[in-house]
C-alpha cells in the first residue's frame, strides 16, 4: 500500500499496453460555455437510470410533485431513487422505448409539466464538516447520484465500501473518447464547485492522496482548474498523455501508479478509490445545496447539429424534443449515436428520454458517417490482440461468441474486456467485434441469473423443509411431553392412567359384544330319548303359536262385529244389556272349549309331544279351529233367544256373566300350559 504512495510521489507515469489515437474531434463542442434550453412539456423518467435494480414507487397517476421530489424509494443503498424534473402532474406510468441499443421498453414515469418549475423544500449547508460521514453518505444517497462517466454505479453504495479509509483518491477528468467534452467544459465552467466536490469525497474516504487527472489537450481545463487551487495543496493535479482508453478506470491507475488492477477485484482492493468530476459536481450539490440529481451536462454535436455546444438537460427529457430545440433537421438515412463514436450506439428510437448516462449525442452528416462496410473473414493478423489494451484475445472470443460456446469464453477472461471499441476499430475485416462481445456477455450474464435463480429456490425449499419438520418433531416433543406429565401426576397421586383406564374398557366392550354375536349365530340344539341330536325350535315354534293365537282373537272378535251388525238395527239398539250378555256367554263357552282341548292334549303322552313336534302343531291347529266354531255357534244361540229370557231377571244375568268371566279368565291361564305342552 505505501507503495503506491510512493509511486505518486515520485510523479512518473506509466503506460498501459495497446490503445490508439483516433480523431479527437472535440473542438467543435467544446468553445462556448455550458448553456441552458427551454423545458420540454413532458418527461419520460425511467424508473432504472444507474447500475442495480429499480426502487420502489412512492406516487401514483394523477399525483401533483414538487421539482426535486422523490418519486421511488428503498432502504437499499444499490437501488438509487428517481427525482421529478420539474414541478407537474403524474399522468402516466408505464412501458415506453427506452434509451438502449435493444430498442426495449421499460417502466417510465410520465410527467406533464405544469411550467412553474417549483422547487420541494430545500435544506441549504453552509459547512459539510458538521455532518458525520454517515449522514452525508445518506444525503447523497437521497439525492440519486451515480456516476457520471459512463459506469453509472451508484456513488453512495460505492463510498461506504471504503469508509475505513484508502490510500489514493482519484479523480477522473481525462475524459478520452472523442466528440465528448462534457467533462472538459464542466471543469472549465464549474471548477470550483467541482472542486468541492473533490473535498466532501475526500472527507468521506480518508485518502493519503488526492490526484486530479487531466489529458493533456485540455488546456483550457487544466488552467482553470490550477487557477483555482493556488495555495491549495490537498488536490495534486496530472497531466497524462492523450492516447485511448486512458480515461477507463484500470488504465488510469496503470498510467498513474504503473499497478494493475487484480481480475476480477475492485480498485479498493489496492486502496485506490475512483471519481468522476461530474460525480464531484453532482456530490457538491446534493451535499451543499440538497440538489438531487435531475440534470447533467450532454454534448451536443455532429455536423448535423448547426451549432454544436454542451447544455444542462433535465433527465428524462425526450431526445427528439432535445434535438428540435438546437435546429436539428432529421434524415432516416443518418442515424443518432448516444455516447461517443467508440463506445456509443445508434438510437433506435428518438422519442426515449436523457438518462444519467447520456454523456454525449452525436448526429454526424454523410462526411462523417458511412453505412459500416461489409463484414469479412478474419484473417487472424492479430491487431485486435495487440490494441488491446486489457491484453485479450478478441480473435478467439469471437469465435467463441459466434458459436456461443460460454464456457470458453469465460476461460478466456470475457468478462474483463471493457468495451472500449479498440479491436473492432482496428480490424481489417471489418467485424463489429464489440457487437459481438455484448451480446456474448449478455447470454452468459442470463444463464448465470437463472442459476442463481434456481439455487435459491433449492435453498427456500430446503429452508421449507426443514422448518416443517422441525415444526412436526417439536409438536410431537410437545405431546410426549404431556403424556408424561400426565403420568407423573397420575404416579403420583397413586391413581389409575386414565388413558389406559378407558382403552382397556373399551377393549373388554368390544370382546364382549364379539362373544354375545358368537353365542347369538351358534345354533341351538335338543337330544331325544333316542339319542337324535335334533335342532331346539321351540322358541321359535313358541312364538308363531302365540301370534296365531293372537291373530285367531282378532279373527273371532271381527266375526262377533260381523254378526253383530247383521242383526236388525231395532234389535241392536232396544236393549244394549242383551248384547252384552251374549257376548259374554260366548266368550265362556269359547274359553271353556280352549280348556277342554289344552286338557284333551296334556293327557297325551309325553312321548308323543316330544317325537313328533309337527303332529301337537296340527293338533292345536284343530282343537284352535274347534273352540272357534263352538264360540260361533254360541254367539248364534244367545242371539236366537227371546228377549224375554233375558230380560225375566237381569241379576241372574249379570251373575251368570261374571260366572262366565271368570271361567275365561281361568281358561286363558291354562292356555298357555297347553302350549308348553305342545313344544
Amino acid at each position: 500500500m505505501s507503495d503506491i504512495i510512493q509511486r505518486i510521489n515520485s510523479g512518473n507515469l506509466w503506460q498501459f499496453p495497446g490503445g490508439i489515437h483516433p480523431a479527437e474531434m472535440k473542438s467543435q463542442s467544446n468553445r462556448k460555455k455550458i448553456g441552458r434550453l427551454a423545458l420540454p412539456e413532458r418527461f419520460y423518467i425511467p424508473l432504472k437510470q444507474h447500475v442495480g435494480d429499480a426502487a420502489e414507487l412512492t406516487v401514483k397517476t394523477g399525483d401533483y410533485v414538487l421539482k426535486g421530489q422523490q418519486l421511488t424509494q428503498s432502504r437499499t443503498l444499490s437501488k438509487l431513487p428517481v427525482h421529478a424534473p420539474t414541478s407537474g402532474y403524474i399522468i402516466d406510468i408505464a412501458p415506453y422505448p427506452a434509451n438502449h441499443p435493444s430498442g426495449l421498453s421499460e417502466e417510465m414515469i410520465v410527467l406533464q409539466a405544469d411550467g412553474l418549475d417549483q422547487w420541494r423544500e430545500r435544506t441549504v449547508v453552509g459547512d459539510f464538516m458538521t455532518f458525520s460521514a454517515e449522514q452525508l453518505i445518506e444525503r447523497i444517497y437521497h439525492a440519486g447520484i451515480a456516476g457520471l462517466g459512463g459506469a453509472v454505479f451508484p456513488t453512495a453504495n460505492k463510498i461506504s465500501y471504503v469508509t475505513a479509509g484508502i490510500k489514493l483518491l482519484i479523480i477522473n477528468g481525462a475524459e478520452c473518447e472523442p466528440y465528448i467534452t462534457c467533462d472538459d467544459r464542466l471543469m472549465q465552467d464549474y471548477t470550483a464547485e467541482m472542486l468541492e466536490g473533490i473535498r466532501i469525497l475526500r472527507y468521506l474516504t480518508r485518502p493519503e492522496k488526492v490526484v486530479l487527472a487531466i489529458e493533456d489537450n485540455k488546456l483550457d481545463a487544466i488552467n482553470a482548474v490550477k487557477q483555482a487551487l493556488k495555495g491549495a495543496n490537498d488536490i495534486d493535479v496530472r497531466i497524462i498523455p492523450t492516447r485511448y482508453p486512458s480515461g477507463a478506470s484500470k488504465q488510469l491507475i496503470q498510467i498513474l501508479t504503473g499497478m494493475e488492477v487484480p481480475k476480477g477485484s475492485r480498485s479498493s482492493s489496492l486502496g485506490i478509490l475512483m471519481h468522476n468530476v461530474g460525480t464531484a459536481l453532482a456530490v457538491k450539490r446534493a451535499v451543499i445545496d440538497d440538489e438531487p440529481q435531475i440534470q447533467r451536462v450532454v454534448t451536443l454535436t455532429g455536423d448535423k447539429i448547426p451549432q454544436p455546444r454542451n447544455y444542462w438537460v433535465r433527465l428524462g427529457t425526450p431526445i427528439q424534443t432535445l434535438l428540435q430545440q438546437i435546429g436539428y433537421q432529421a434524415d432516416s438515412r443518418l442515424p443518432i449515436f448516444v455516447g461517443g463514436p467508440m463506445m456509443g450506439y445508434i438510437l433506435p428510437n428518438p422519442q426515449a428520454p436523457v438518462t444519467k448516462m447520456t454523456n454525449c449525442l452525436i448526429a454526424p452528416d454523410h462526411f462523417e458517417y458511412a453505412p459500416p462496410p461489409p463484414e469479412q473473414g478474419c484473417i487472424r493478423c492479430s491487431n485486435c490482440s495487440d490494441a488491446c489494451p486489457v491484453q485479450l484475445l478478441p480473435q478467439q472470443l469471437y469465435w467463441f461468441a459466434r458459436s456461443e460456446d460460454h464456457e470458453k469464453s469465460q476461460q478466456y477472461d470475457l468478462a474483463a474486456c471493457i468495451e472500449c471499441g479498440v479491436c473492432a476499430y482496428v480490424c481489417p475485416s471489418n467485424i463489429p467485434l464489440i457487437q459481438y462481445f455484448r451480446q456474448e456477455k449478455a447470454k452468459i450474464a442470463e444463464i448465470k441469473h437463472k442459476e442463481r435463480l434456481a439455487e435459491e429456490a433449492k435453498v427456500r425449499f430446503e429452508q421449507r423443509e426443514a422448518r416443517l419438520l422441525k415444526e412436526k418433531q417439536q409438536r410431537e416433543q410437545r405431546a410426549q411431553q404431556a403424556a408424561e406429565k400426565r403420568r407423573q401426576e397420575i404416579a403420583q397421586q397413586q391413581g389409575e392412567d386414565p388413558v389406559k383406564a378407558a382403552l382397556e374398557r373399551l377393549k373388554a366392550k368390544k370382546a364382549a359384544q364379539a362373544q354375545q354375536q358368537a353365542t347369538e349365530s351358534a345354533p341351538q340344539i335338543i337330544q331325544t330319548e333316542d339319542g337324535e341330536i335334533l335342532p331346539d325350535n321351540r322358541n321359535l315354534m313358541a312364538q308363531r303359536k302365540a301370534r296365531r293365537m293372537q291373530q285367531h282373537q282378532q279373527n273371532a272378535a271381527a266375526e262377533n262385529s260381523a254378526a253383530a251388525s247383521d242383526k236388525p238395527e231395532s234389535a241392536v239398539e232396544t236393549d244394549p244389556r242383551k248384547a252384552a250378555v251374549a257376548a259374554a256367554i260366548a266368550r265362556a263357552k269359547a274359553k271353556k272349549a280352549a280348556a277342554e282341548n289344552s286338557a284333551a292334549e296334556s293327557d297325551k303322552p309325553e312321548s308323543a309331544v316330544e317325537t313328533d313336534p309337527r303332529k301337537a302343531a296340527v293338533a292345536a291347529a284343530i282343537a284352535r279351529a274347534k273352540a272357534k266354531k263352538a264360540a260361533a255357534e254360541n254367539s248364534a244361540a244367545a242371539s236366537d233367544k227371546p228377549e224375554s229370557a233375558v230380560e225375566t231377571d237381569p241379576r241372574k244375568a249379570a251373575v251368570a256373566a261374571a260366572i262366565a268371566r271368570a271361567k275365561a279368565k281361568k281358561a286363558a291361564q291354562q292356555i298357555p300350559s297347553a302350549t308348553d305342552t305342545e313344544k
